[in-house]
C-alpha cells in the first residue's frame, strides 16, 4: 500500500466537516503509530478510530502543532511519539481527535515516511514530516 487519504477523511475536507487550520487553530489532528500485522486497512469502509482495534495502536503523538495549508499541502510540525513501547509500527494513522473514538475521523494512512518500519524500545521515536508537507489534497 501507498500513503492514502481514507475516502471519508477526504470527504470530510471537502465538504469542510475537517478545518486543517494553522498554528494550534482548527480541529485537534492527532498521529497514532499503527502495527499492521494487528490492523487490515480498508481506505473505502474505516471510518472512525473505533475501526482500528486499540491492539494495532502502538503509541500515540498529538496534537499536531503547526499546522498549514498553502496550496493544498498539508503540513505540521515534526511530532514526537514519548517513551514508545510494543509492537514494531509499519505505518501513521492520521485523524481528527474528538475525545471519542466513535467520532474521531480516520483522515490518512502514511506507510511510505522514513523510518518506517519501527520498533518501539522505550525511547521517543520523532517523526520528521517530508520537506513537500504531510500530504496534498
Amino acid at each position: 500500500m501507498a500513503n492514502a487519504f481514507y475516502g471519508k477523511g477526504r470527504e470530510s475536507f471537502a465538504t469542510a466537516n475537517v478545518n486543517w487550520g494553522t498554528g494550534t487553530g482548527g480541529d485537534a489532528i492527532w498521529v497514532i503509530l499503527v502495527d499492521l500485522a494487528d490492523y487490515t486497512v480498508s481506505l473505502t469502509t474505516h471510518e472512525f478510530l473505533s475501526s482500528v482495534p486499540a491492539g494495532a495502536r502502538v503509541a500515540l503523538a498529538g496534537p499536531l502543532t503547526g499546522k498549514s495549508c498553502a496550496l493544498g499541502v498539508l503540513d505540521g510540525d515534526d511530532a514526537t511519539f514519548t517513551t514508545a513501547t510494543g509492537d514494531q509500527s509499519e505505518a501513521l494513522l492520521v485523524y481528527k481527535h474528538t475525545g471519542s473514538d466513535a467520532t474521531a475521523r480516520l483522515l490518512m494512512l502514511i506507510d511510505s515516511a522514513t523510518g518506517l518500519p519501527v520498533t518501539p524500545n522505550g525511547g521517543n521515536i520523532g517523526v520528521v514530516w517530508p520537506g513537500g508537507g504531510i500530504a496534498t489534497l
